[in-house]
């Protein structure tokens, strides 16, 4: 195993804790979600942590079902994008860079799935 895949297996692996971490808040959490911002309602807020949780096992089944691998590129951008779309709407709702301000996390966790989407894009190229 070449040092780009294991660190791109890393990264999958810390992406998924994360993901489902961060989703699962928001699933059990979303009325404390919806009254701090207000830009999505609780079912907003709920839809979005299952839309995490989803991508999460979306990453984490591949590893074991290796025909699925081909998805991983895809999953991860469409998991950055979403991750982007937070970050904005924690920029609307909080200007200020404090610990308590998702935004700067929202964000690198955006680039680790860009980065993670990329990585296993270029793998297949080369098949």
């Amino acid at each position: 195993m070449s040092r780009m895949n294991a660190l791109l297996w890393f990264l999958q692996f810390a992406l998924v804790l994360l993901y489902l971490a961060g989703g699962a808040y928001k699933v059990f959490s979303s009325g404390e979600m919806a009254s701090q911002m207000h830009a999505l309602p609780r079912l907003g807020w709920a839809a979005v942590g299952v839309y995490e949780v989803l991508g999460a096992l979306l990453l984490a089944i591949p590893a074991v079902a290796k025909w699925l691998q081909p998805t991983i590129p895809l999953v991860a951008m469409a998991l950055a994008v979403e991750s982007f779309g937070l970050a904005f709407i924690y920029a609307h709702y909080s200007h200020a860079l404090a610990a308590t301000n998702p935004m700067p996390w929202s964000i690198a966790i955006g680039l680790l799935a860009a980065l993670l989407a990329w990585g296993r894009s270029a793998q297949q190229r080369r098949g």
